[in-house]
């Protein structure tokens, strides 16, 4: 079963190529497969593929006579065809879709990502936006929405293959770190601290590893796309706030299964922290697949008053887990309202309706996707 992405990759194709990254399993060749049927398309995961290519790049010249773009799956196995991609948009015109689980090994071997010559999109696992009707809270809070873990008979199982084919593949083979117990703990520890304030040197302690390294696995994270930085947001007006940023993983169920927990219940912090990461999720992903520009950030202050999300200085979200708000869960929304100009002041919740309270809507979940990706947020 093929669900449809809000991602359009064949129309970047049709003024410019495009590198395509995102974590493995997310779905980017069944976006090619299902989008771009025609395309000439050649993966470097095939031995025989790999091997032509590397005894002669101008393979794909000889055989790609037309028109139709071409699409190189797992870029990065070969950063050097990267000459040759860039020879042939710059003579010939072509047009490339490059495909990849992130740059960090192609930016690692000098290679410039063609110097502006292709535009770089992201594909996320999937969206509630893409799932519609058939989207479920509690699968997603509990074993992400990696497609191939979300169509599972068995996803708890499938999410530790994941985890290891993970480790395995995407930090061993690509060279990140050579110390994969250390590397290991960290990911735990990291998992557990999932959307909270990073403190390095707790971590640091906690994984038994330098300080430094904590940071460098952190970056790591973010370069395989596996994590994303929320920095503090300190554009307000009077009250003094904190500098530290979060990271939030990529996917509620590789954090939870990466963490050790087990299945998360409602009504638990634990699970108002996977709804809270999830929430992310769709912001980024609406974000990245229909090219708003989203700097997210979030606020804090030094009295610990905090909103979860700041979008574009202009969107202040919280999220609670709560079917029936206070004015104890809005406290954060009502002070960050004297800290600038905001368009929307936002309590994500599992409220059954919408309503509204000195100014801030509280939104069911469903009704905030809905407004989300229907573009009427930011």
């Amino acid at each position: 079963m093929y669900i449809a992405r809000k991602l359009d990759v064949a129309g970047v194709l049709e003024t410019k190529s495009c590198f395509l990254f995102g974590p493995r399993q997310c779905g980017k060749s069944s976006l090619v497969r299902e989008t771009m049927p025609a395309a000439h398309v050649f993966n470097l995961l095939s031995g025989d593929t790999f091997a032509h290519l590397a005894r002669n790049p101008n393979y794909i010249d000889e055989t790609c006579r037309d028109e139709r773009p071409i699409v190189i799956d797992e870029i990065q196995k070969m950063p050097s065809l990267l000459d040759e991609v860039h020879r042939l948009i710059e003579e010939k015109g072509k047009r490339f879709l490059l495909t990849g689980s992130s740059a960090r090994k192609l930016r690692k071997g000098g290679v410039n990502l063609l110097g502006g010559r292709a535009r770089i999109r992201n594909l996320h696992p999937f969206s509630a936006g893409e799932l519609g009707n058939a989207f479920e809270l509690d699968r997603a809070i509990n074993y992400g929405l990696v497609p191939g873990i979300w169509f599972s008979d068995d996803p708890e199982e499938d999410l530790a293959g994941y985890v290891s084919l993970y480790l395995e593949q995407e930090i061993m083979q690509e060279g990140a770190t050579r110390n994969l117990p250390a590397f290991s703990r960290f990911l735990e520890v990291a998992a557990l601290t999932n959307g909270e304030q990073v403190n390095f040197q707790s971590i640091a302690s906690d994984a038994q590893i330098p300080r430094s390294t904590v940071q460098e696995y952190f970056k790591i994270l973010k370069d395989t796309l596996l994590a994303s930085e929320v920095p503090a947001w300190r554009k307000g007006r009077s009250r003094k706030t904190v500098e530290t940023a979060k990271f939030y993983m990529f996917d509620t169920g590789v954090a939870r299964r990466l963490s050790g927990r087990k299945k998360l219940v409602r009504g638990t912090p634990e699970y108002g922290h996977a709804f809270e990461n999830w929430v992310m999720h769709e912001i980024s992903s609406y974000a990245d697949a229909l090219r708003r520009d989203a700097e997210i950030s979030y606020w804090r202050t030094r009295t610990n008053l905090e909103v979860d999300f700041v979008v574009n200085d202009e969107v202040a979200i919280e999220v609670k887990t709560t079917r029936s708000a206070t004015k104890s869960d809005m406290k954060g929304l009502a002070a960050i309202g004297d800290e600038g100009a905001w368009r929307h002041r936002i309590l994500v919740s599992d409220e059954p309706r919408p309503r509204e309270v000195d100014g801030i809507a509280i939104l069911p979940w469903r009704e905030f996707i809905d407004r989300l990706w229907s573009g009427n947020l930011f």
